[in-house]
């Protein structure tokens, strides 16, 4: 059984009706809107779908939210939604979406040209926008590069009370797991999970960004984190999470075998969408080499498109081989992944 989403009450769920309707009417045939629903930040988003009705006079209607809220918003509103798009981070989140059945199969010769076949769904009902990685970030005055491997190798003696990570029931910790599931099986997944979470330095507690500090500030050695927090840390205004930044570095595991662990943030065209061939219009805008090097510069995540350029930023951290498992397995491994990570005591 897939993670629940947290309970909701029916007066929330009323209210969250009567905002949505209000914030984006419901449009029978509007030859020139799209309505969006995104759990990325507006600033995030927003400049690139300006560019979009710069370009093409469709008049984006964007609501963002928390991304279980919306997706749950989706499903309460089912066929009567105003959302033609879903855009949300982490292939577990979006294989949820559409085992909800609030999306639909999308037909774009674009967006399978432009996006490799492991970064969109199977049956095409999401698709990759931007990946992210999730390497090993360490000390660098007190680990050598050369200590580290894999991601299997953190569970060895030697990691004692040194990794710092997210819970449990973050996604894309459980995402993580769940490509370990699909790549070296459960039964060398769970006892490496047990022998794992005896090596945390500390309780899992906060986010990325938690524990890059908690690495930079002594309490331990290596942090597992999305390279675009490191990235945020760097260039944002924050002047101690800039030296907490600086006094880390990136290793990418398992370069030997299949690659470092990556994950996107995607969209799917919904079920209820009433502006199809306008939504299909922008999916394939956010897929062209323009939108493509915003992401990388404005979040410092990795294009899903080949050959588009880098940020310097994203060049400093180096070449790396990423894992090509398709990311529709990290959703549908996700309820094994959560259950191993239950029983291995990784709270």
């Amino acid at each position: 059984m897939l993670v629940s989403f947290k309970k909701v009450t029916i007066t929330t769920i009323l209210g969250a009706l009567a905002v949505s309707f209000a914030l984006i009417p419901t449009l029978a045939s509007a030859d020139s809107e799209v309505s969006l629903y995104s759990a990325r930040k507006e600033k995030l988003i927003k400049p690139l779908l300006d560019k979009f009705t710069a370009s093409t006079g469709i008049t984006v209607n964007l609501l963002t939210g928390k991304a279980d809220a919306l997706l749950k918003r989706l499903e309460v509103e089912g066929k009567n939604s105003p959302a033609d798009l879903f855009i949300t981070t982490d292939a577990g989140r979006l294989h949820r979406g559409k085992v909800a059945g609030v999306f639909q199969e999308v037909e774009s010769d674009v967006l399978n040209k432009a996006i490799p076949s492991n970064l969109r769904d199977k049956d095409s009902m999401w698709f990759g926008l931007s990946q992210r990685a999730r390497p090993i970030m360490y000390v660098k005055d007190k680990v050598k590069p050369e200590e580290l491997s894999t991601y299997e190798a953190l569970a060895d003696d030697k990691w004692k009370n040194r990794i710092c990570i997210r819970g449990s029931g973050n996604i894309y910790n459980q995402s993580l797991v769940a490509s370990m599931i699909a790549n070296i099986g459960a039964e060398k997944t769970e006892p490496w999970a047990k022998k794992f979470v005896t090596n945390f330095a500390r309780p899992p507690k906060g986010g990325d960004r938690d524990q890059i500090k908690a690495a930079a500030a002594g309490q331990c050695d290596i942090a597992i984190a999305n390279t675009y927090y490191l990235g945020k840390m760097i260039h944002g205004k924050n002047q101690a999470q800039k030296k907490a930044a600086a006094a880390v570095a990136i290793f990418w595991p398992n370069q030997a075998d299949r690659g470092a662990h990556v994950n996107v943030s995607g969209i799917a065209m919904t079920k209820s969408a009433k502006n199809k061939e306008n939504a299909r219009k922008l999916m394939e805008f956010l897929v062209s080499n323009e939108s493509q090097e915003w992401y990388a510069s404005a979040n410092h995540e990795y294009p899903v498109r080949e050959g588009v350029k880098l940020t310097d930023t994203l060049i400093s951290w180096g070449k790396f081989k990423a894992d090509s498992l398709n990311l529709s397995n990290l959703g549908e491994l996700n309820a094994d992944a959560v259950q191993l990570m239950d029983r291995a005591g990784w709270k």
